[in-house]
């Protein structure tokens, strides 16, 4: 399966934190959920990987094109959205539409204003009036408005009521209808995720720590709870990871059908994203 983003040993160093060495592929037509608590290195990777801030070594492929050598040609066929904004508080939309015909050969001037009307967005004011989720759903117009064949998408629900997140989930399903179009999906909702993503990747210090489907995740992985009496008979090779609370043990397994069958006395649950991601960090091994 041809790849939208292939990247290999990025790494980038700062005072107290590295991104170190990170090696990830999203395959084309399909969405990589990109989650880790702040500070782990999300953003950090999404800006190298970009060339917003220079690495330090490594190689970044995108759309089957080097970062290094096609980046021109690589951002007139992606659409990002990334936590901090790129446009001046003092614009309207005529003015971001006048902008963004200047930067991209495919600035589609309807579809723009087709998704302003979506969005419900004011068309005679400034940004600066405009609430915090409709700051973000401007983003996501503009991202989308010069018929990008890759999302690269930082935190895009974020500040969103969940009516509104719904909205935008189901645009970016429509989106990967096309098997030529991609989202690489930076959040902090779990839950969003489980919904749209195809692939799951964990990041944390800097470096990635799992990167799977999300039905392997979903239907493979399991979390058990038990007493420390219970937990002490468990082999340590049958778990990966587990996290004493005050009343049991949560244990990370990534097989959960072959742990039952060894240990039936034990209760296993099929876990969400967010225990999953959660043992991951927070359990000891």
């Amino acid at each position: 399966m041809e790849n939208a983003i292939e990247i290999k040993k990025l790494t980038k160093k700062y005072p107290g934190f590295t991104l170190e060495g990170i090696n990830l592929s999203l395959p084309k037509g399909t969405i990589m959920g990109f989650i880790g608590e702040n500070g782990a290195g999300k953003s950090t990777t999404i800006k190298t990987m970009l060339n917003i801030i220079p690495k330090n070594k490594g190689e970044v492929n995108i759309l089957g094109k080097n970062m290094e050598t096609s980046e021109k040609r690589i951002k007139e066929e992606i659409g990002v959205v990334l936590d901090d904004s790129f446009l001046s508080d003092y614009l309207n939309l005529e003015d971001i539409d006048k902008i963004m015909k200047q930067f991209y050969q495919k600035w589609d001037k309807n579809l723009f204003y087709t998704y302003s009307k979506q969005f419900n967005l004011p068309k005679g004011k400034k940004i600066k009036e405009y609430s915090t989720g409709m700051k973000m759903k401007l983003k996501i117009a503009t991202a989308l408005s010069h018929h990008p064949k890759l999302l690269i998408l930082d935190e895009p629900t974020s500040g969103l009521d969940p009516v509104v997140r719904n909205e935008m989930l189901d645009i970016f399903r429509d989106f990967i209808q096309d098997d030529e179009h991609s989202i690489f999906l930076s959040s902090h909702i779990t839950s969003d995720l489980e919904h749209i993503a195809d692939y799951i990747t964990f990041i944390h210090q800097g470096k990635i720590i799992l990167s799977k489907s999300r039905d392997e995740l979903l239907e493979q992985y399991g979390v058990a709870r038990c007493s420390q009496k219970d937990f002490e008979t468990i082999n340590p090779s049958d778990y990966i990871h587990y996290k004493k609370n005050r009343y049991q043990i949560d244990i990370l397994v990534e097989n959960r059908t072959q742990f039952k069958k060894k240990y039936q006395q034990l209760c296993i649950d099929k876990p969400s994203i967010e225990e999953i991601m959660l043992l991951s960090i927070k359990g000891d091994k």
